[in-house]
């Protein structure tokens, strides 16, 4: 299994993944929230548009901008179980579990943390 370091550094020489980036006004609110916010944030994303076997609208339900953990998901092919699938060999229709959930928001806030360090 790959560290949170070495993903990253793969999804960054994908093009499309490597084109999301954080803006000022991300880093502004993320600042405001705190990482512990934004991780709860993630957390709550990760289950509700990920955890479950068949997501609703799955392929189209993670919007591309709004909250900058929206912009972590497609970064880091979080953002729908086909990218799961492909990225990670993540099997569609099987209910993820708390560890795999885990996994992810620590993969979302570590991508959100490599950003705003750029900015």
């Amino acid at each position: 299994m790959a560290t949170v370091d070495e993903t990253l550094d793969r999804l960054s020489r994908s093009r499309f993944r490597s084109s999301f980036k954080l803006s000022k006004k991300d880093v502004e609110y993320m600042n405001e929230k705190g990482m512990e916010v934004i991780r709860s944030h993630a957390r709550d994303f990760v289950a509700k548009k990920l955890a479950p076997a068949f997501p609703e609208n799955d392929g189209r339900q993670t919007a591309m901008s709004g909250h900058p953990v929206f912009k972590a998901m497609h970064a880091t092919a979080c953002c729908c179980r086909g990218c799961l699938n492909k990225w990670y060999n993540v099997p569609k229709g099987v209910e993820l579990t708390e560890l795999q959930q885990e996994r992810i928001v620590n993969l979302l806030a570590a991508w959100l943390e490599r950003q705003s360090n750029n900015l």
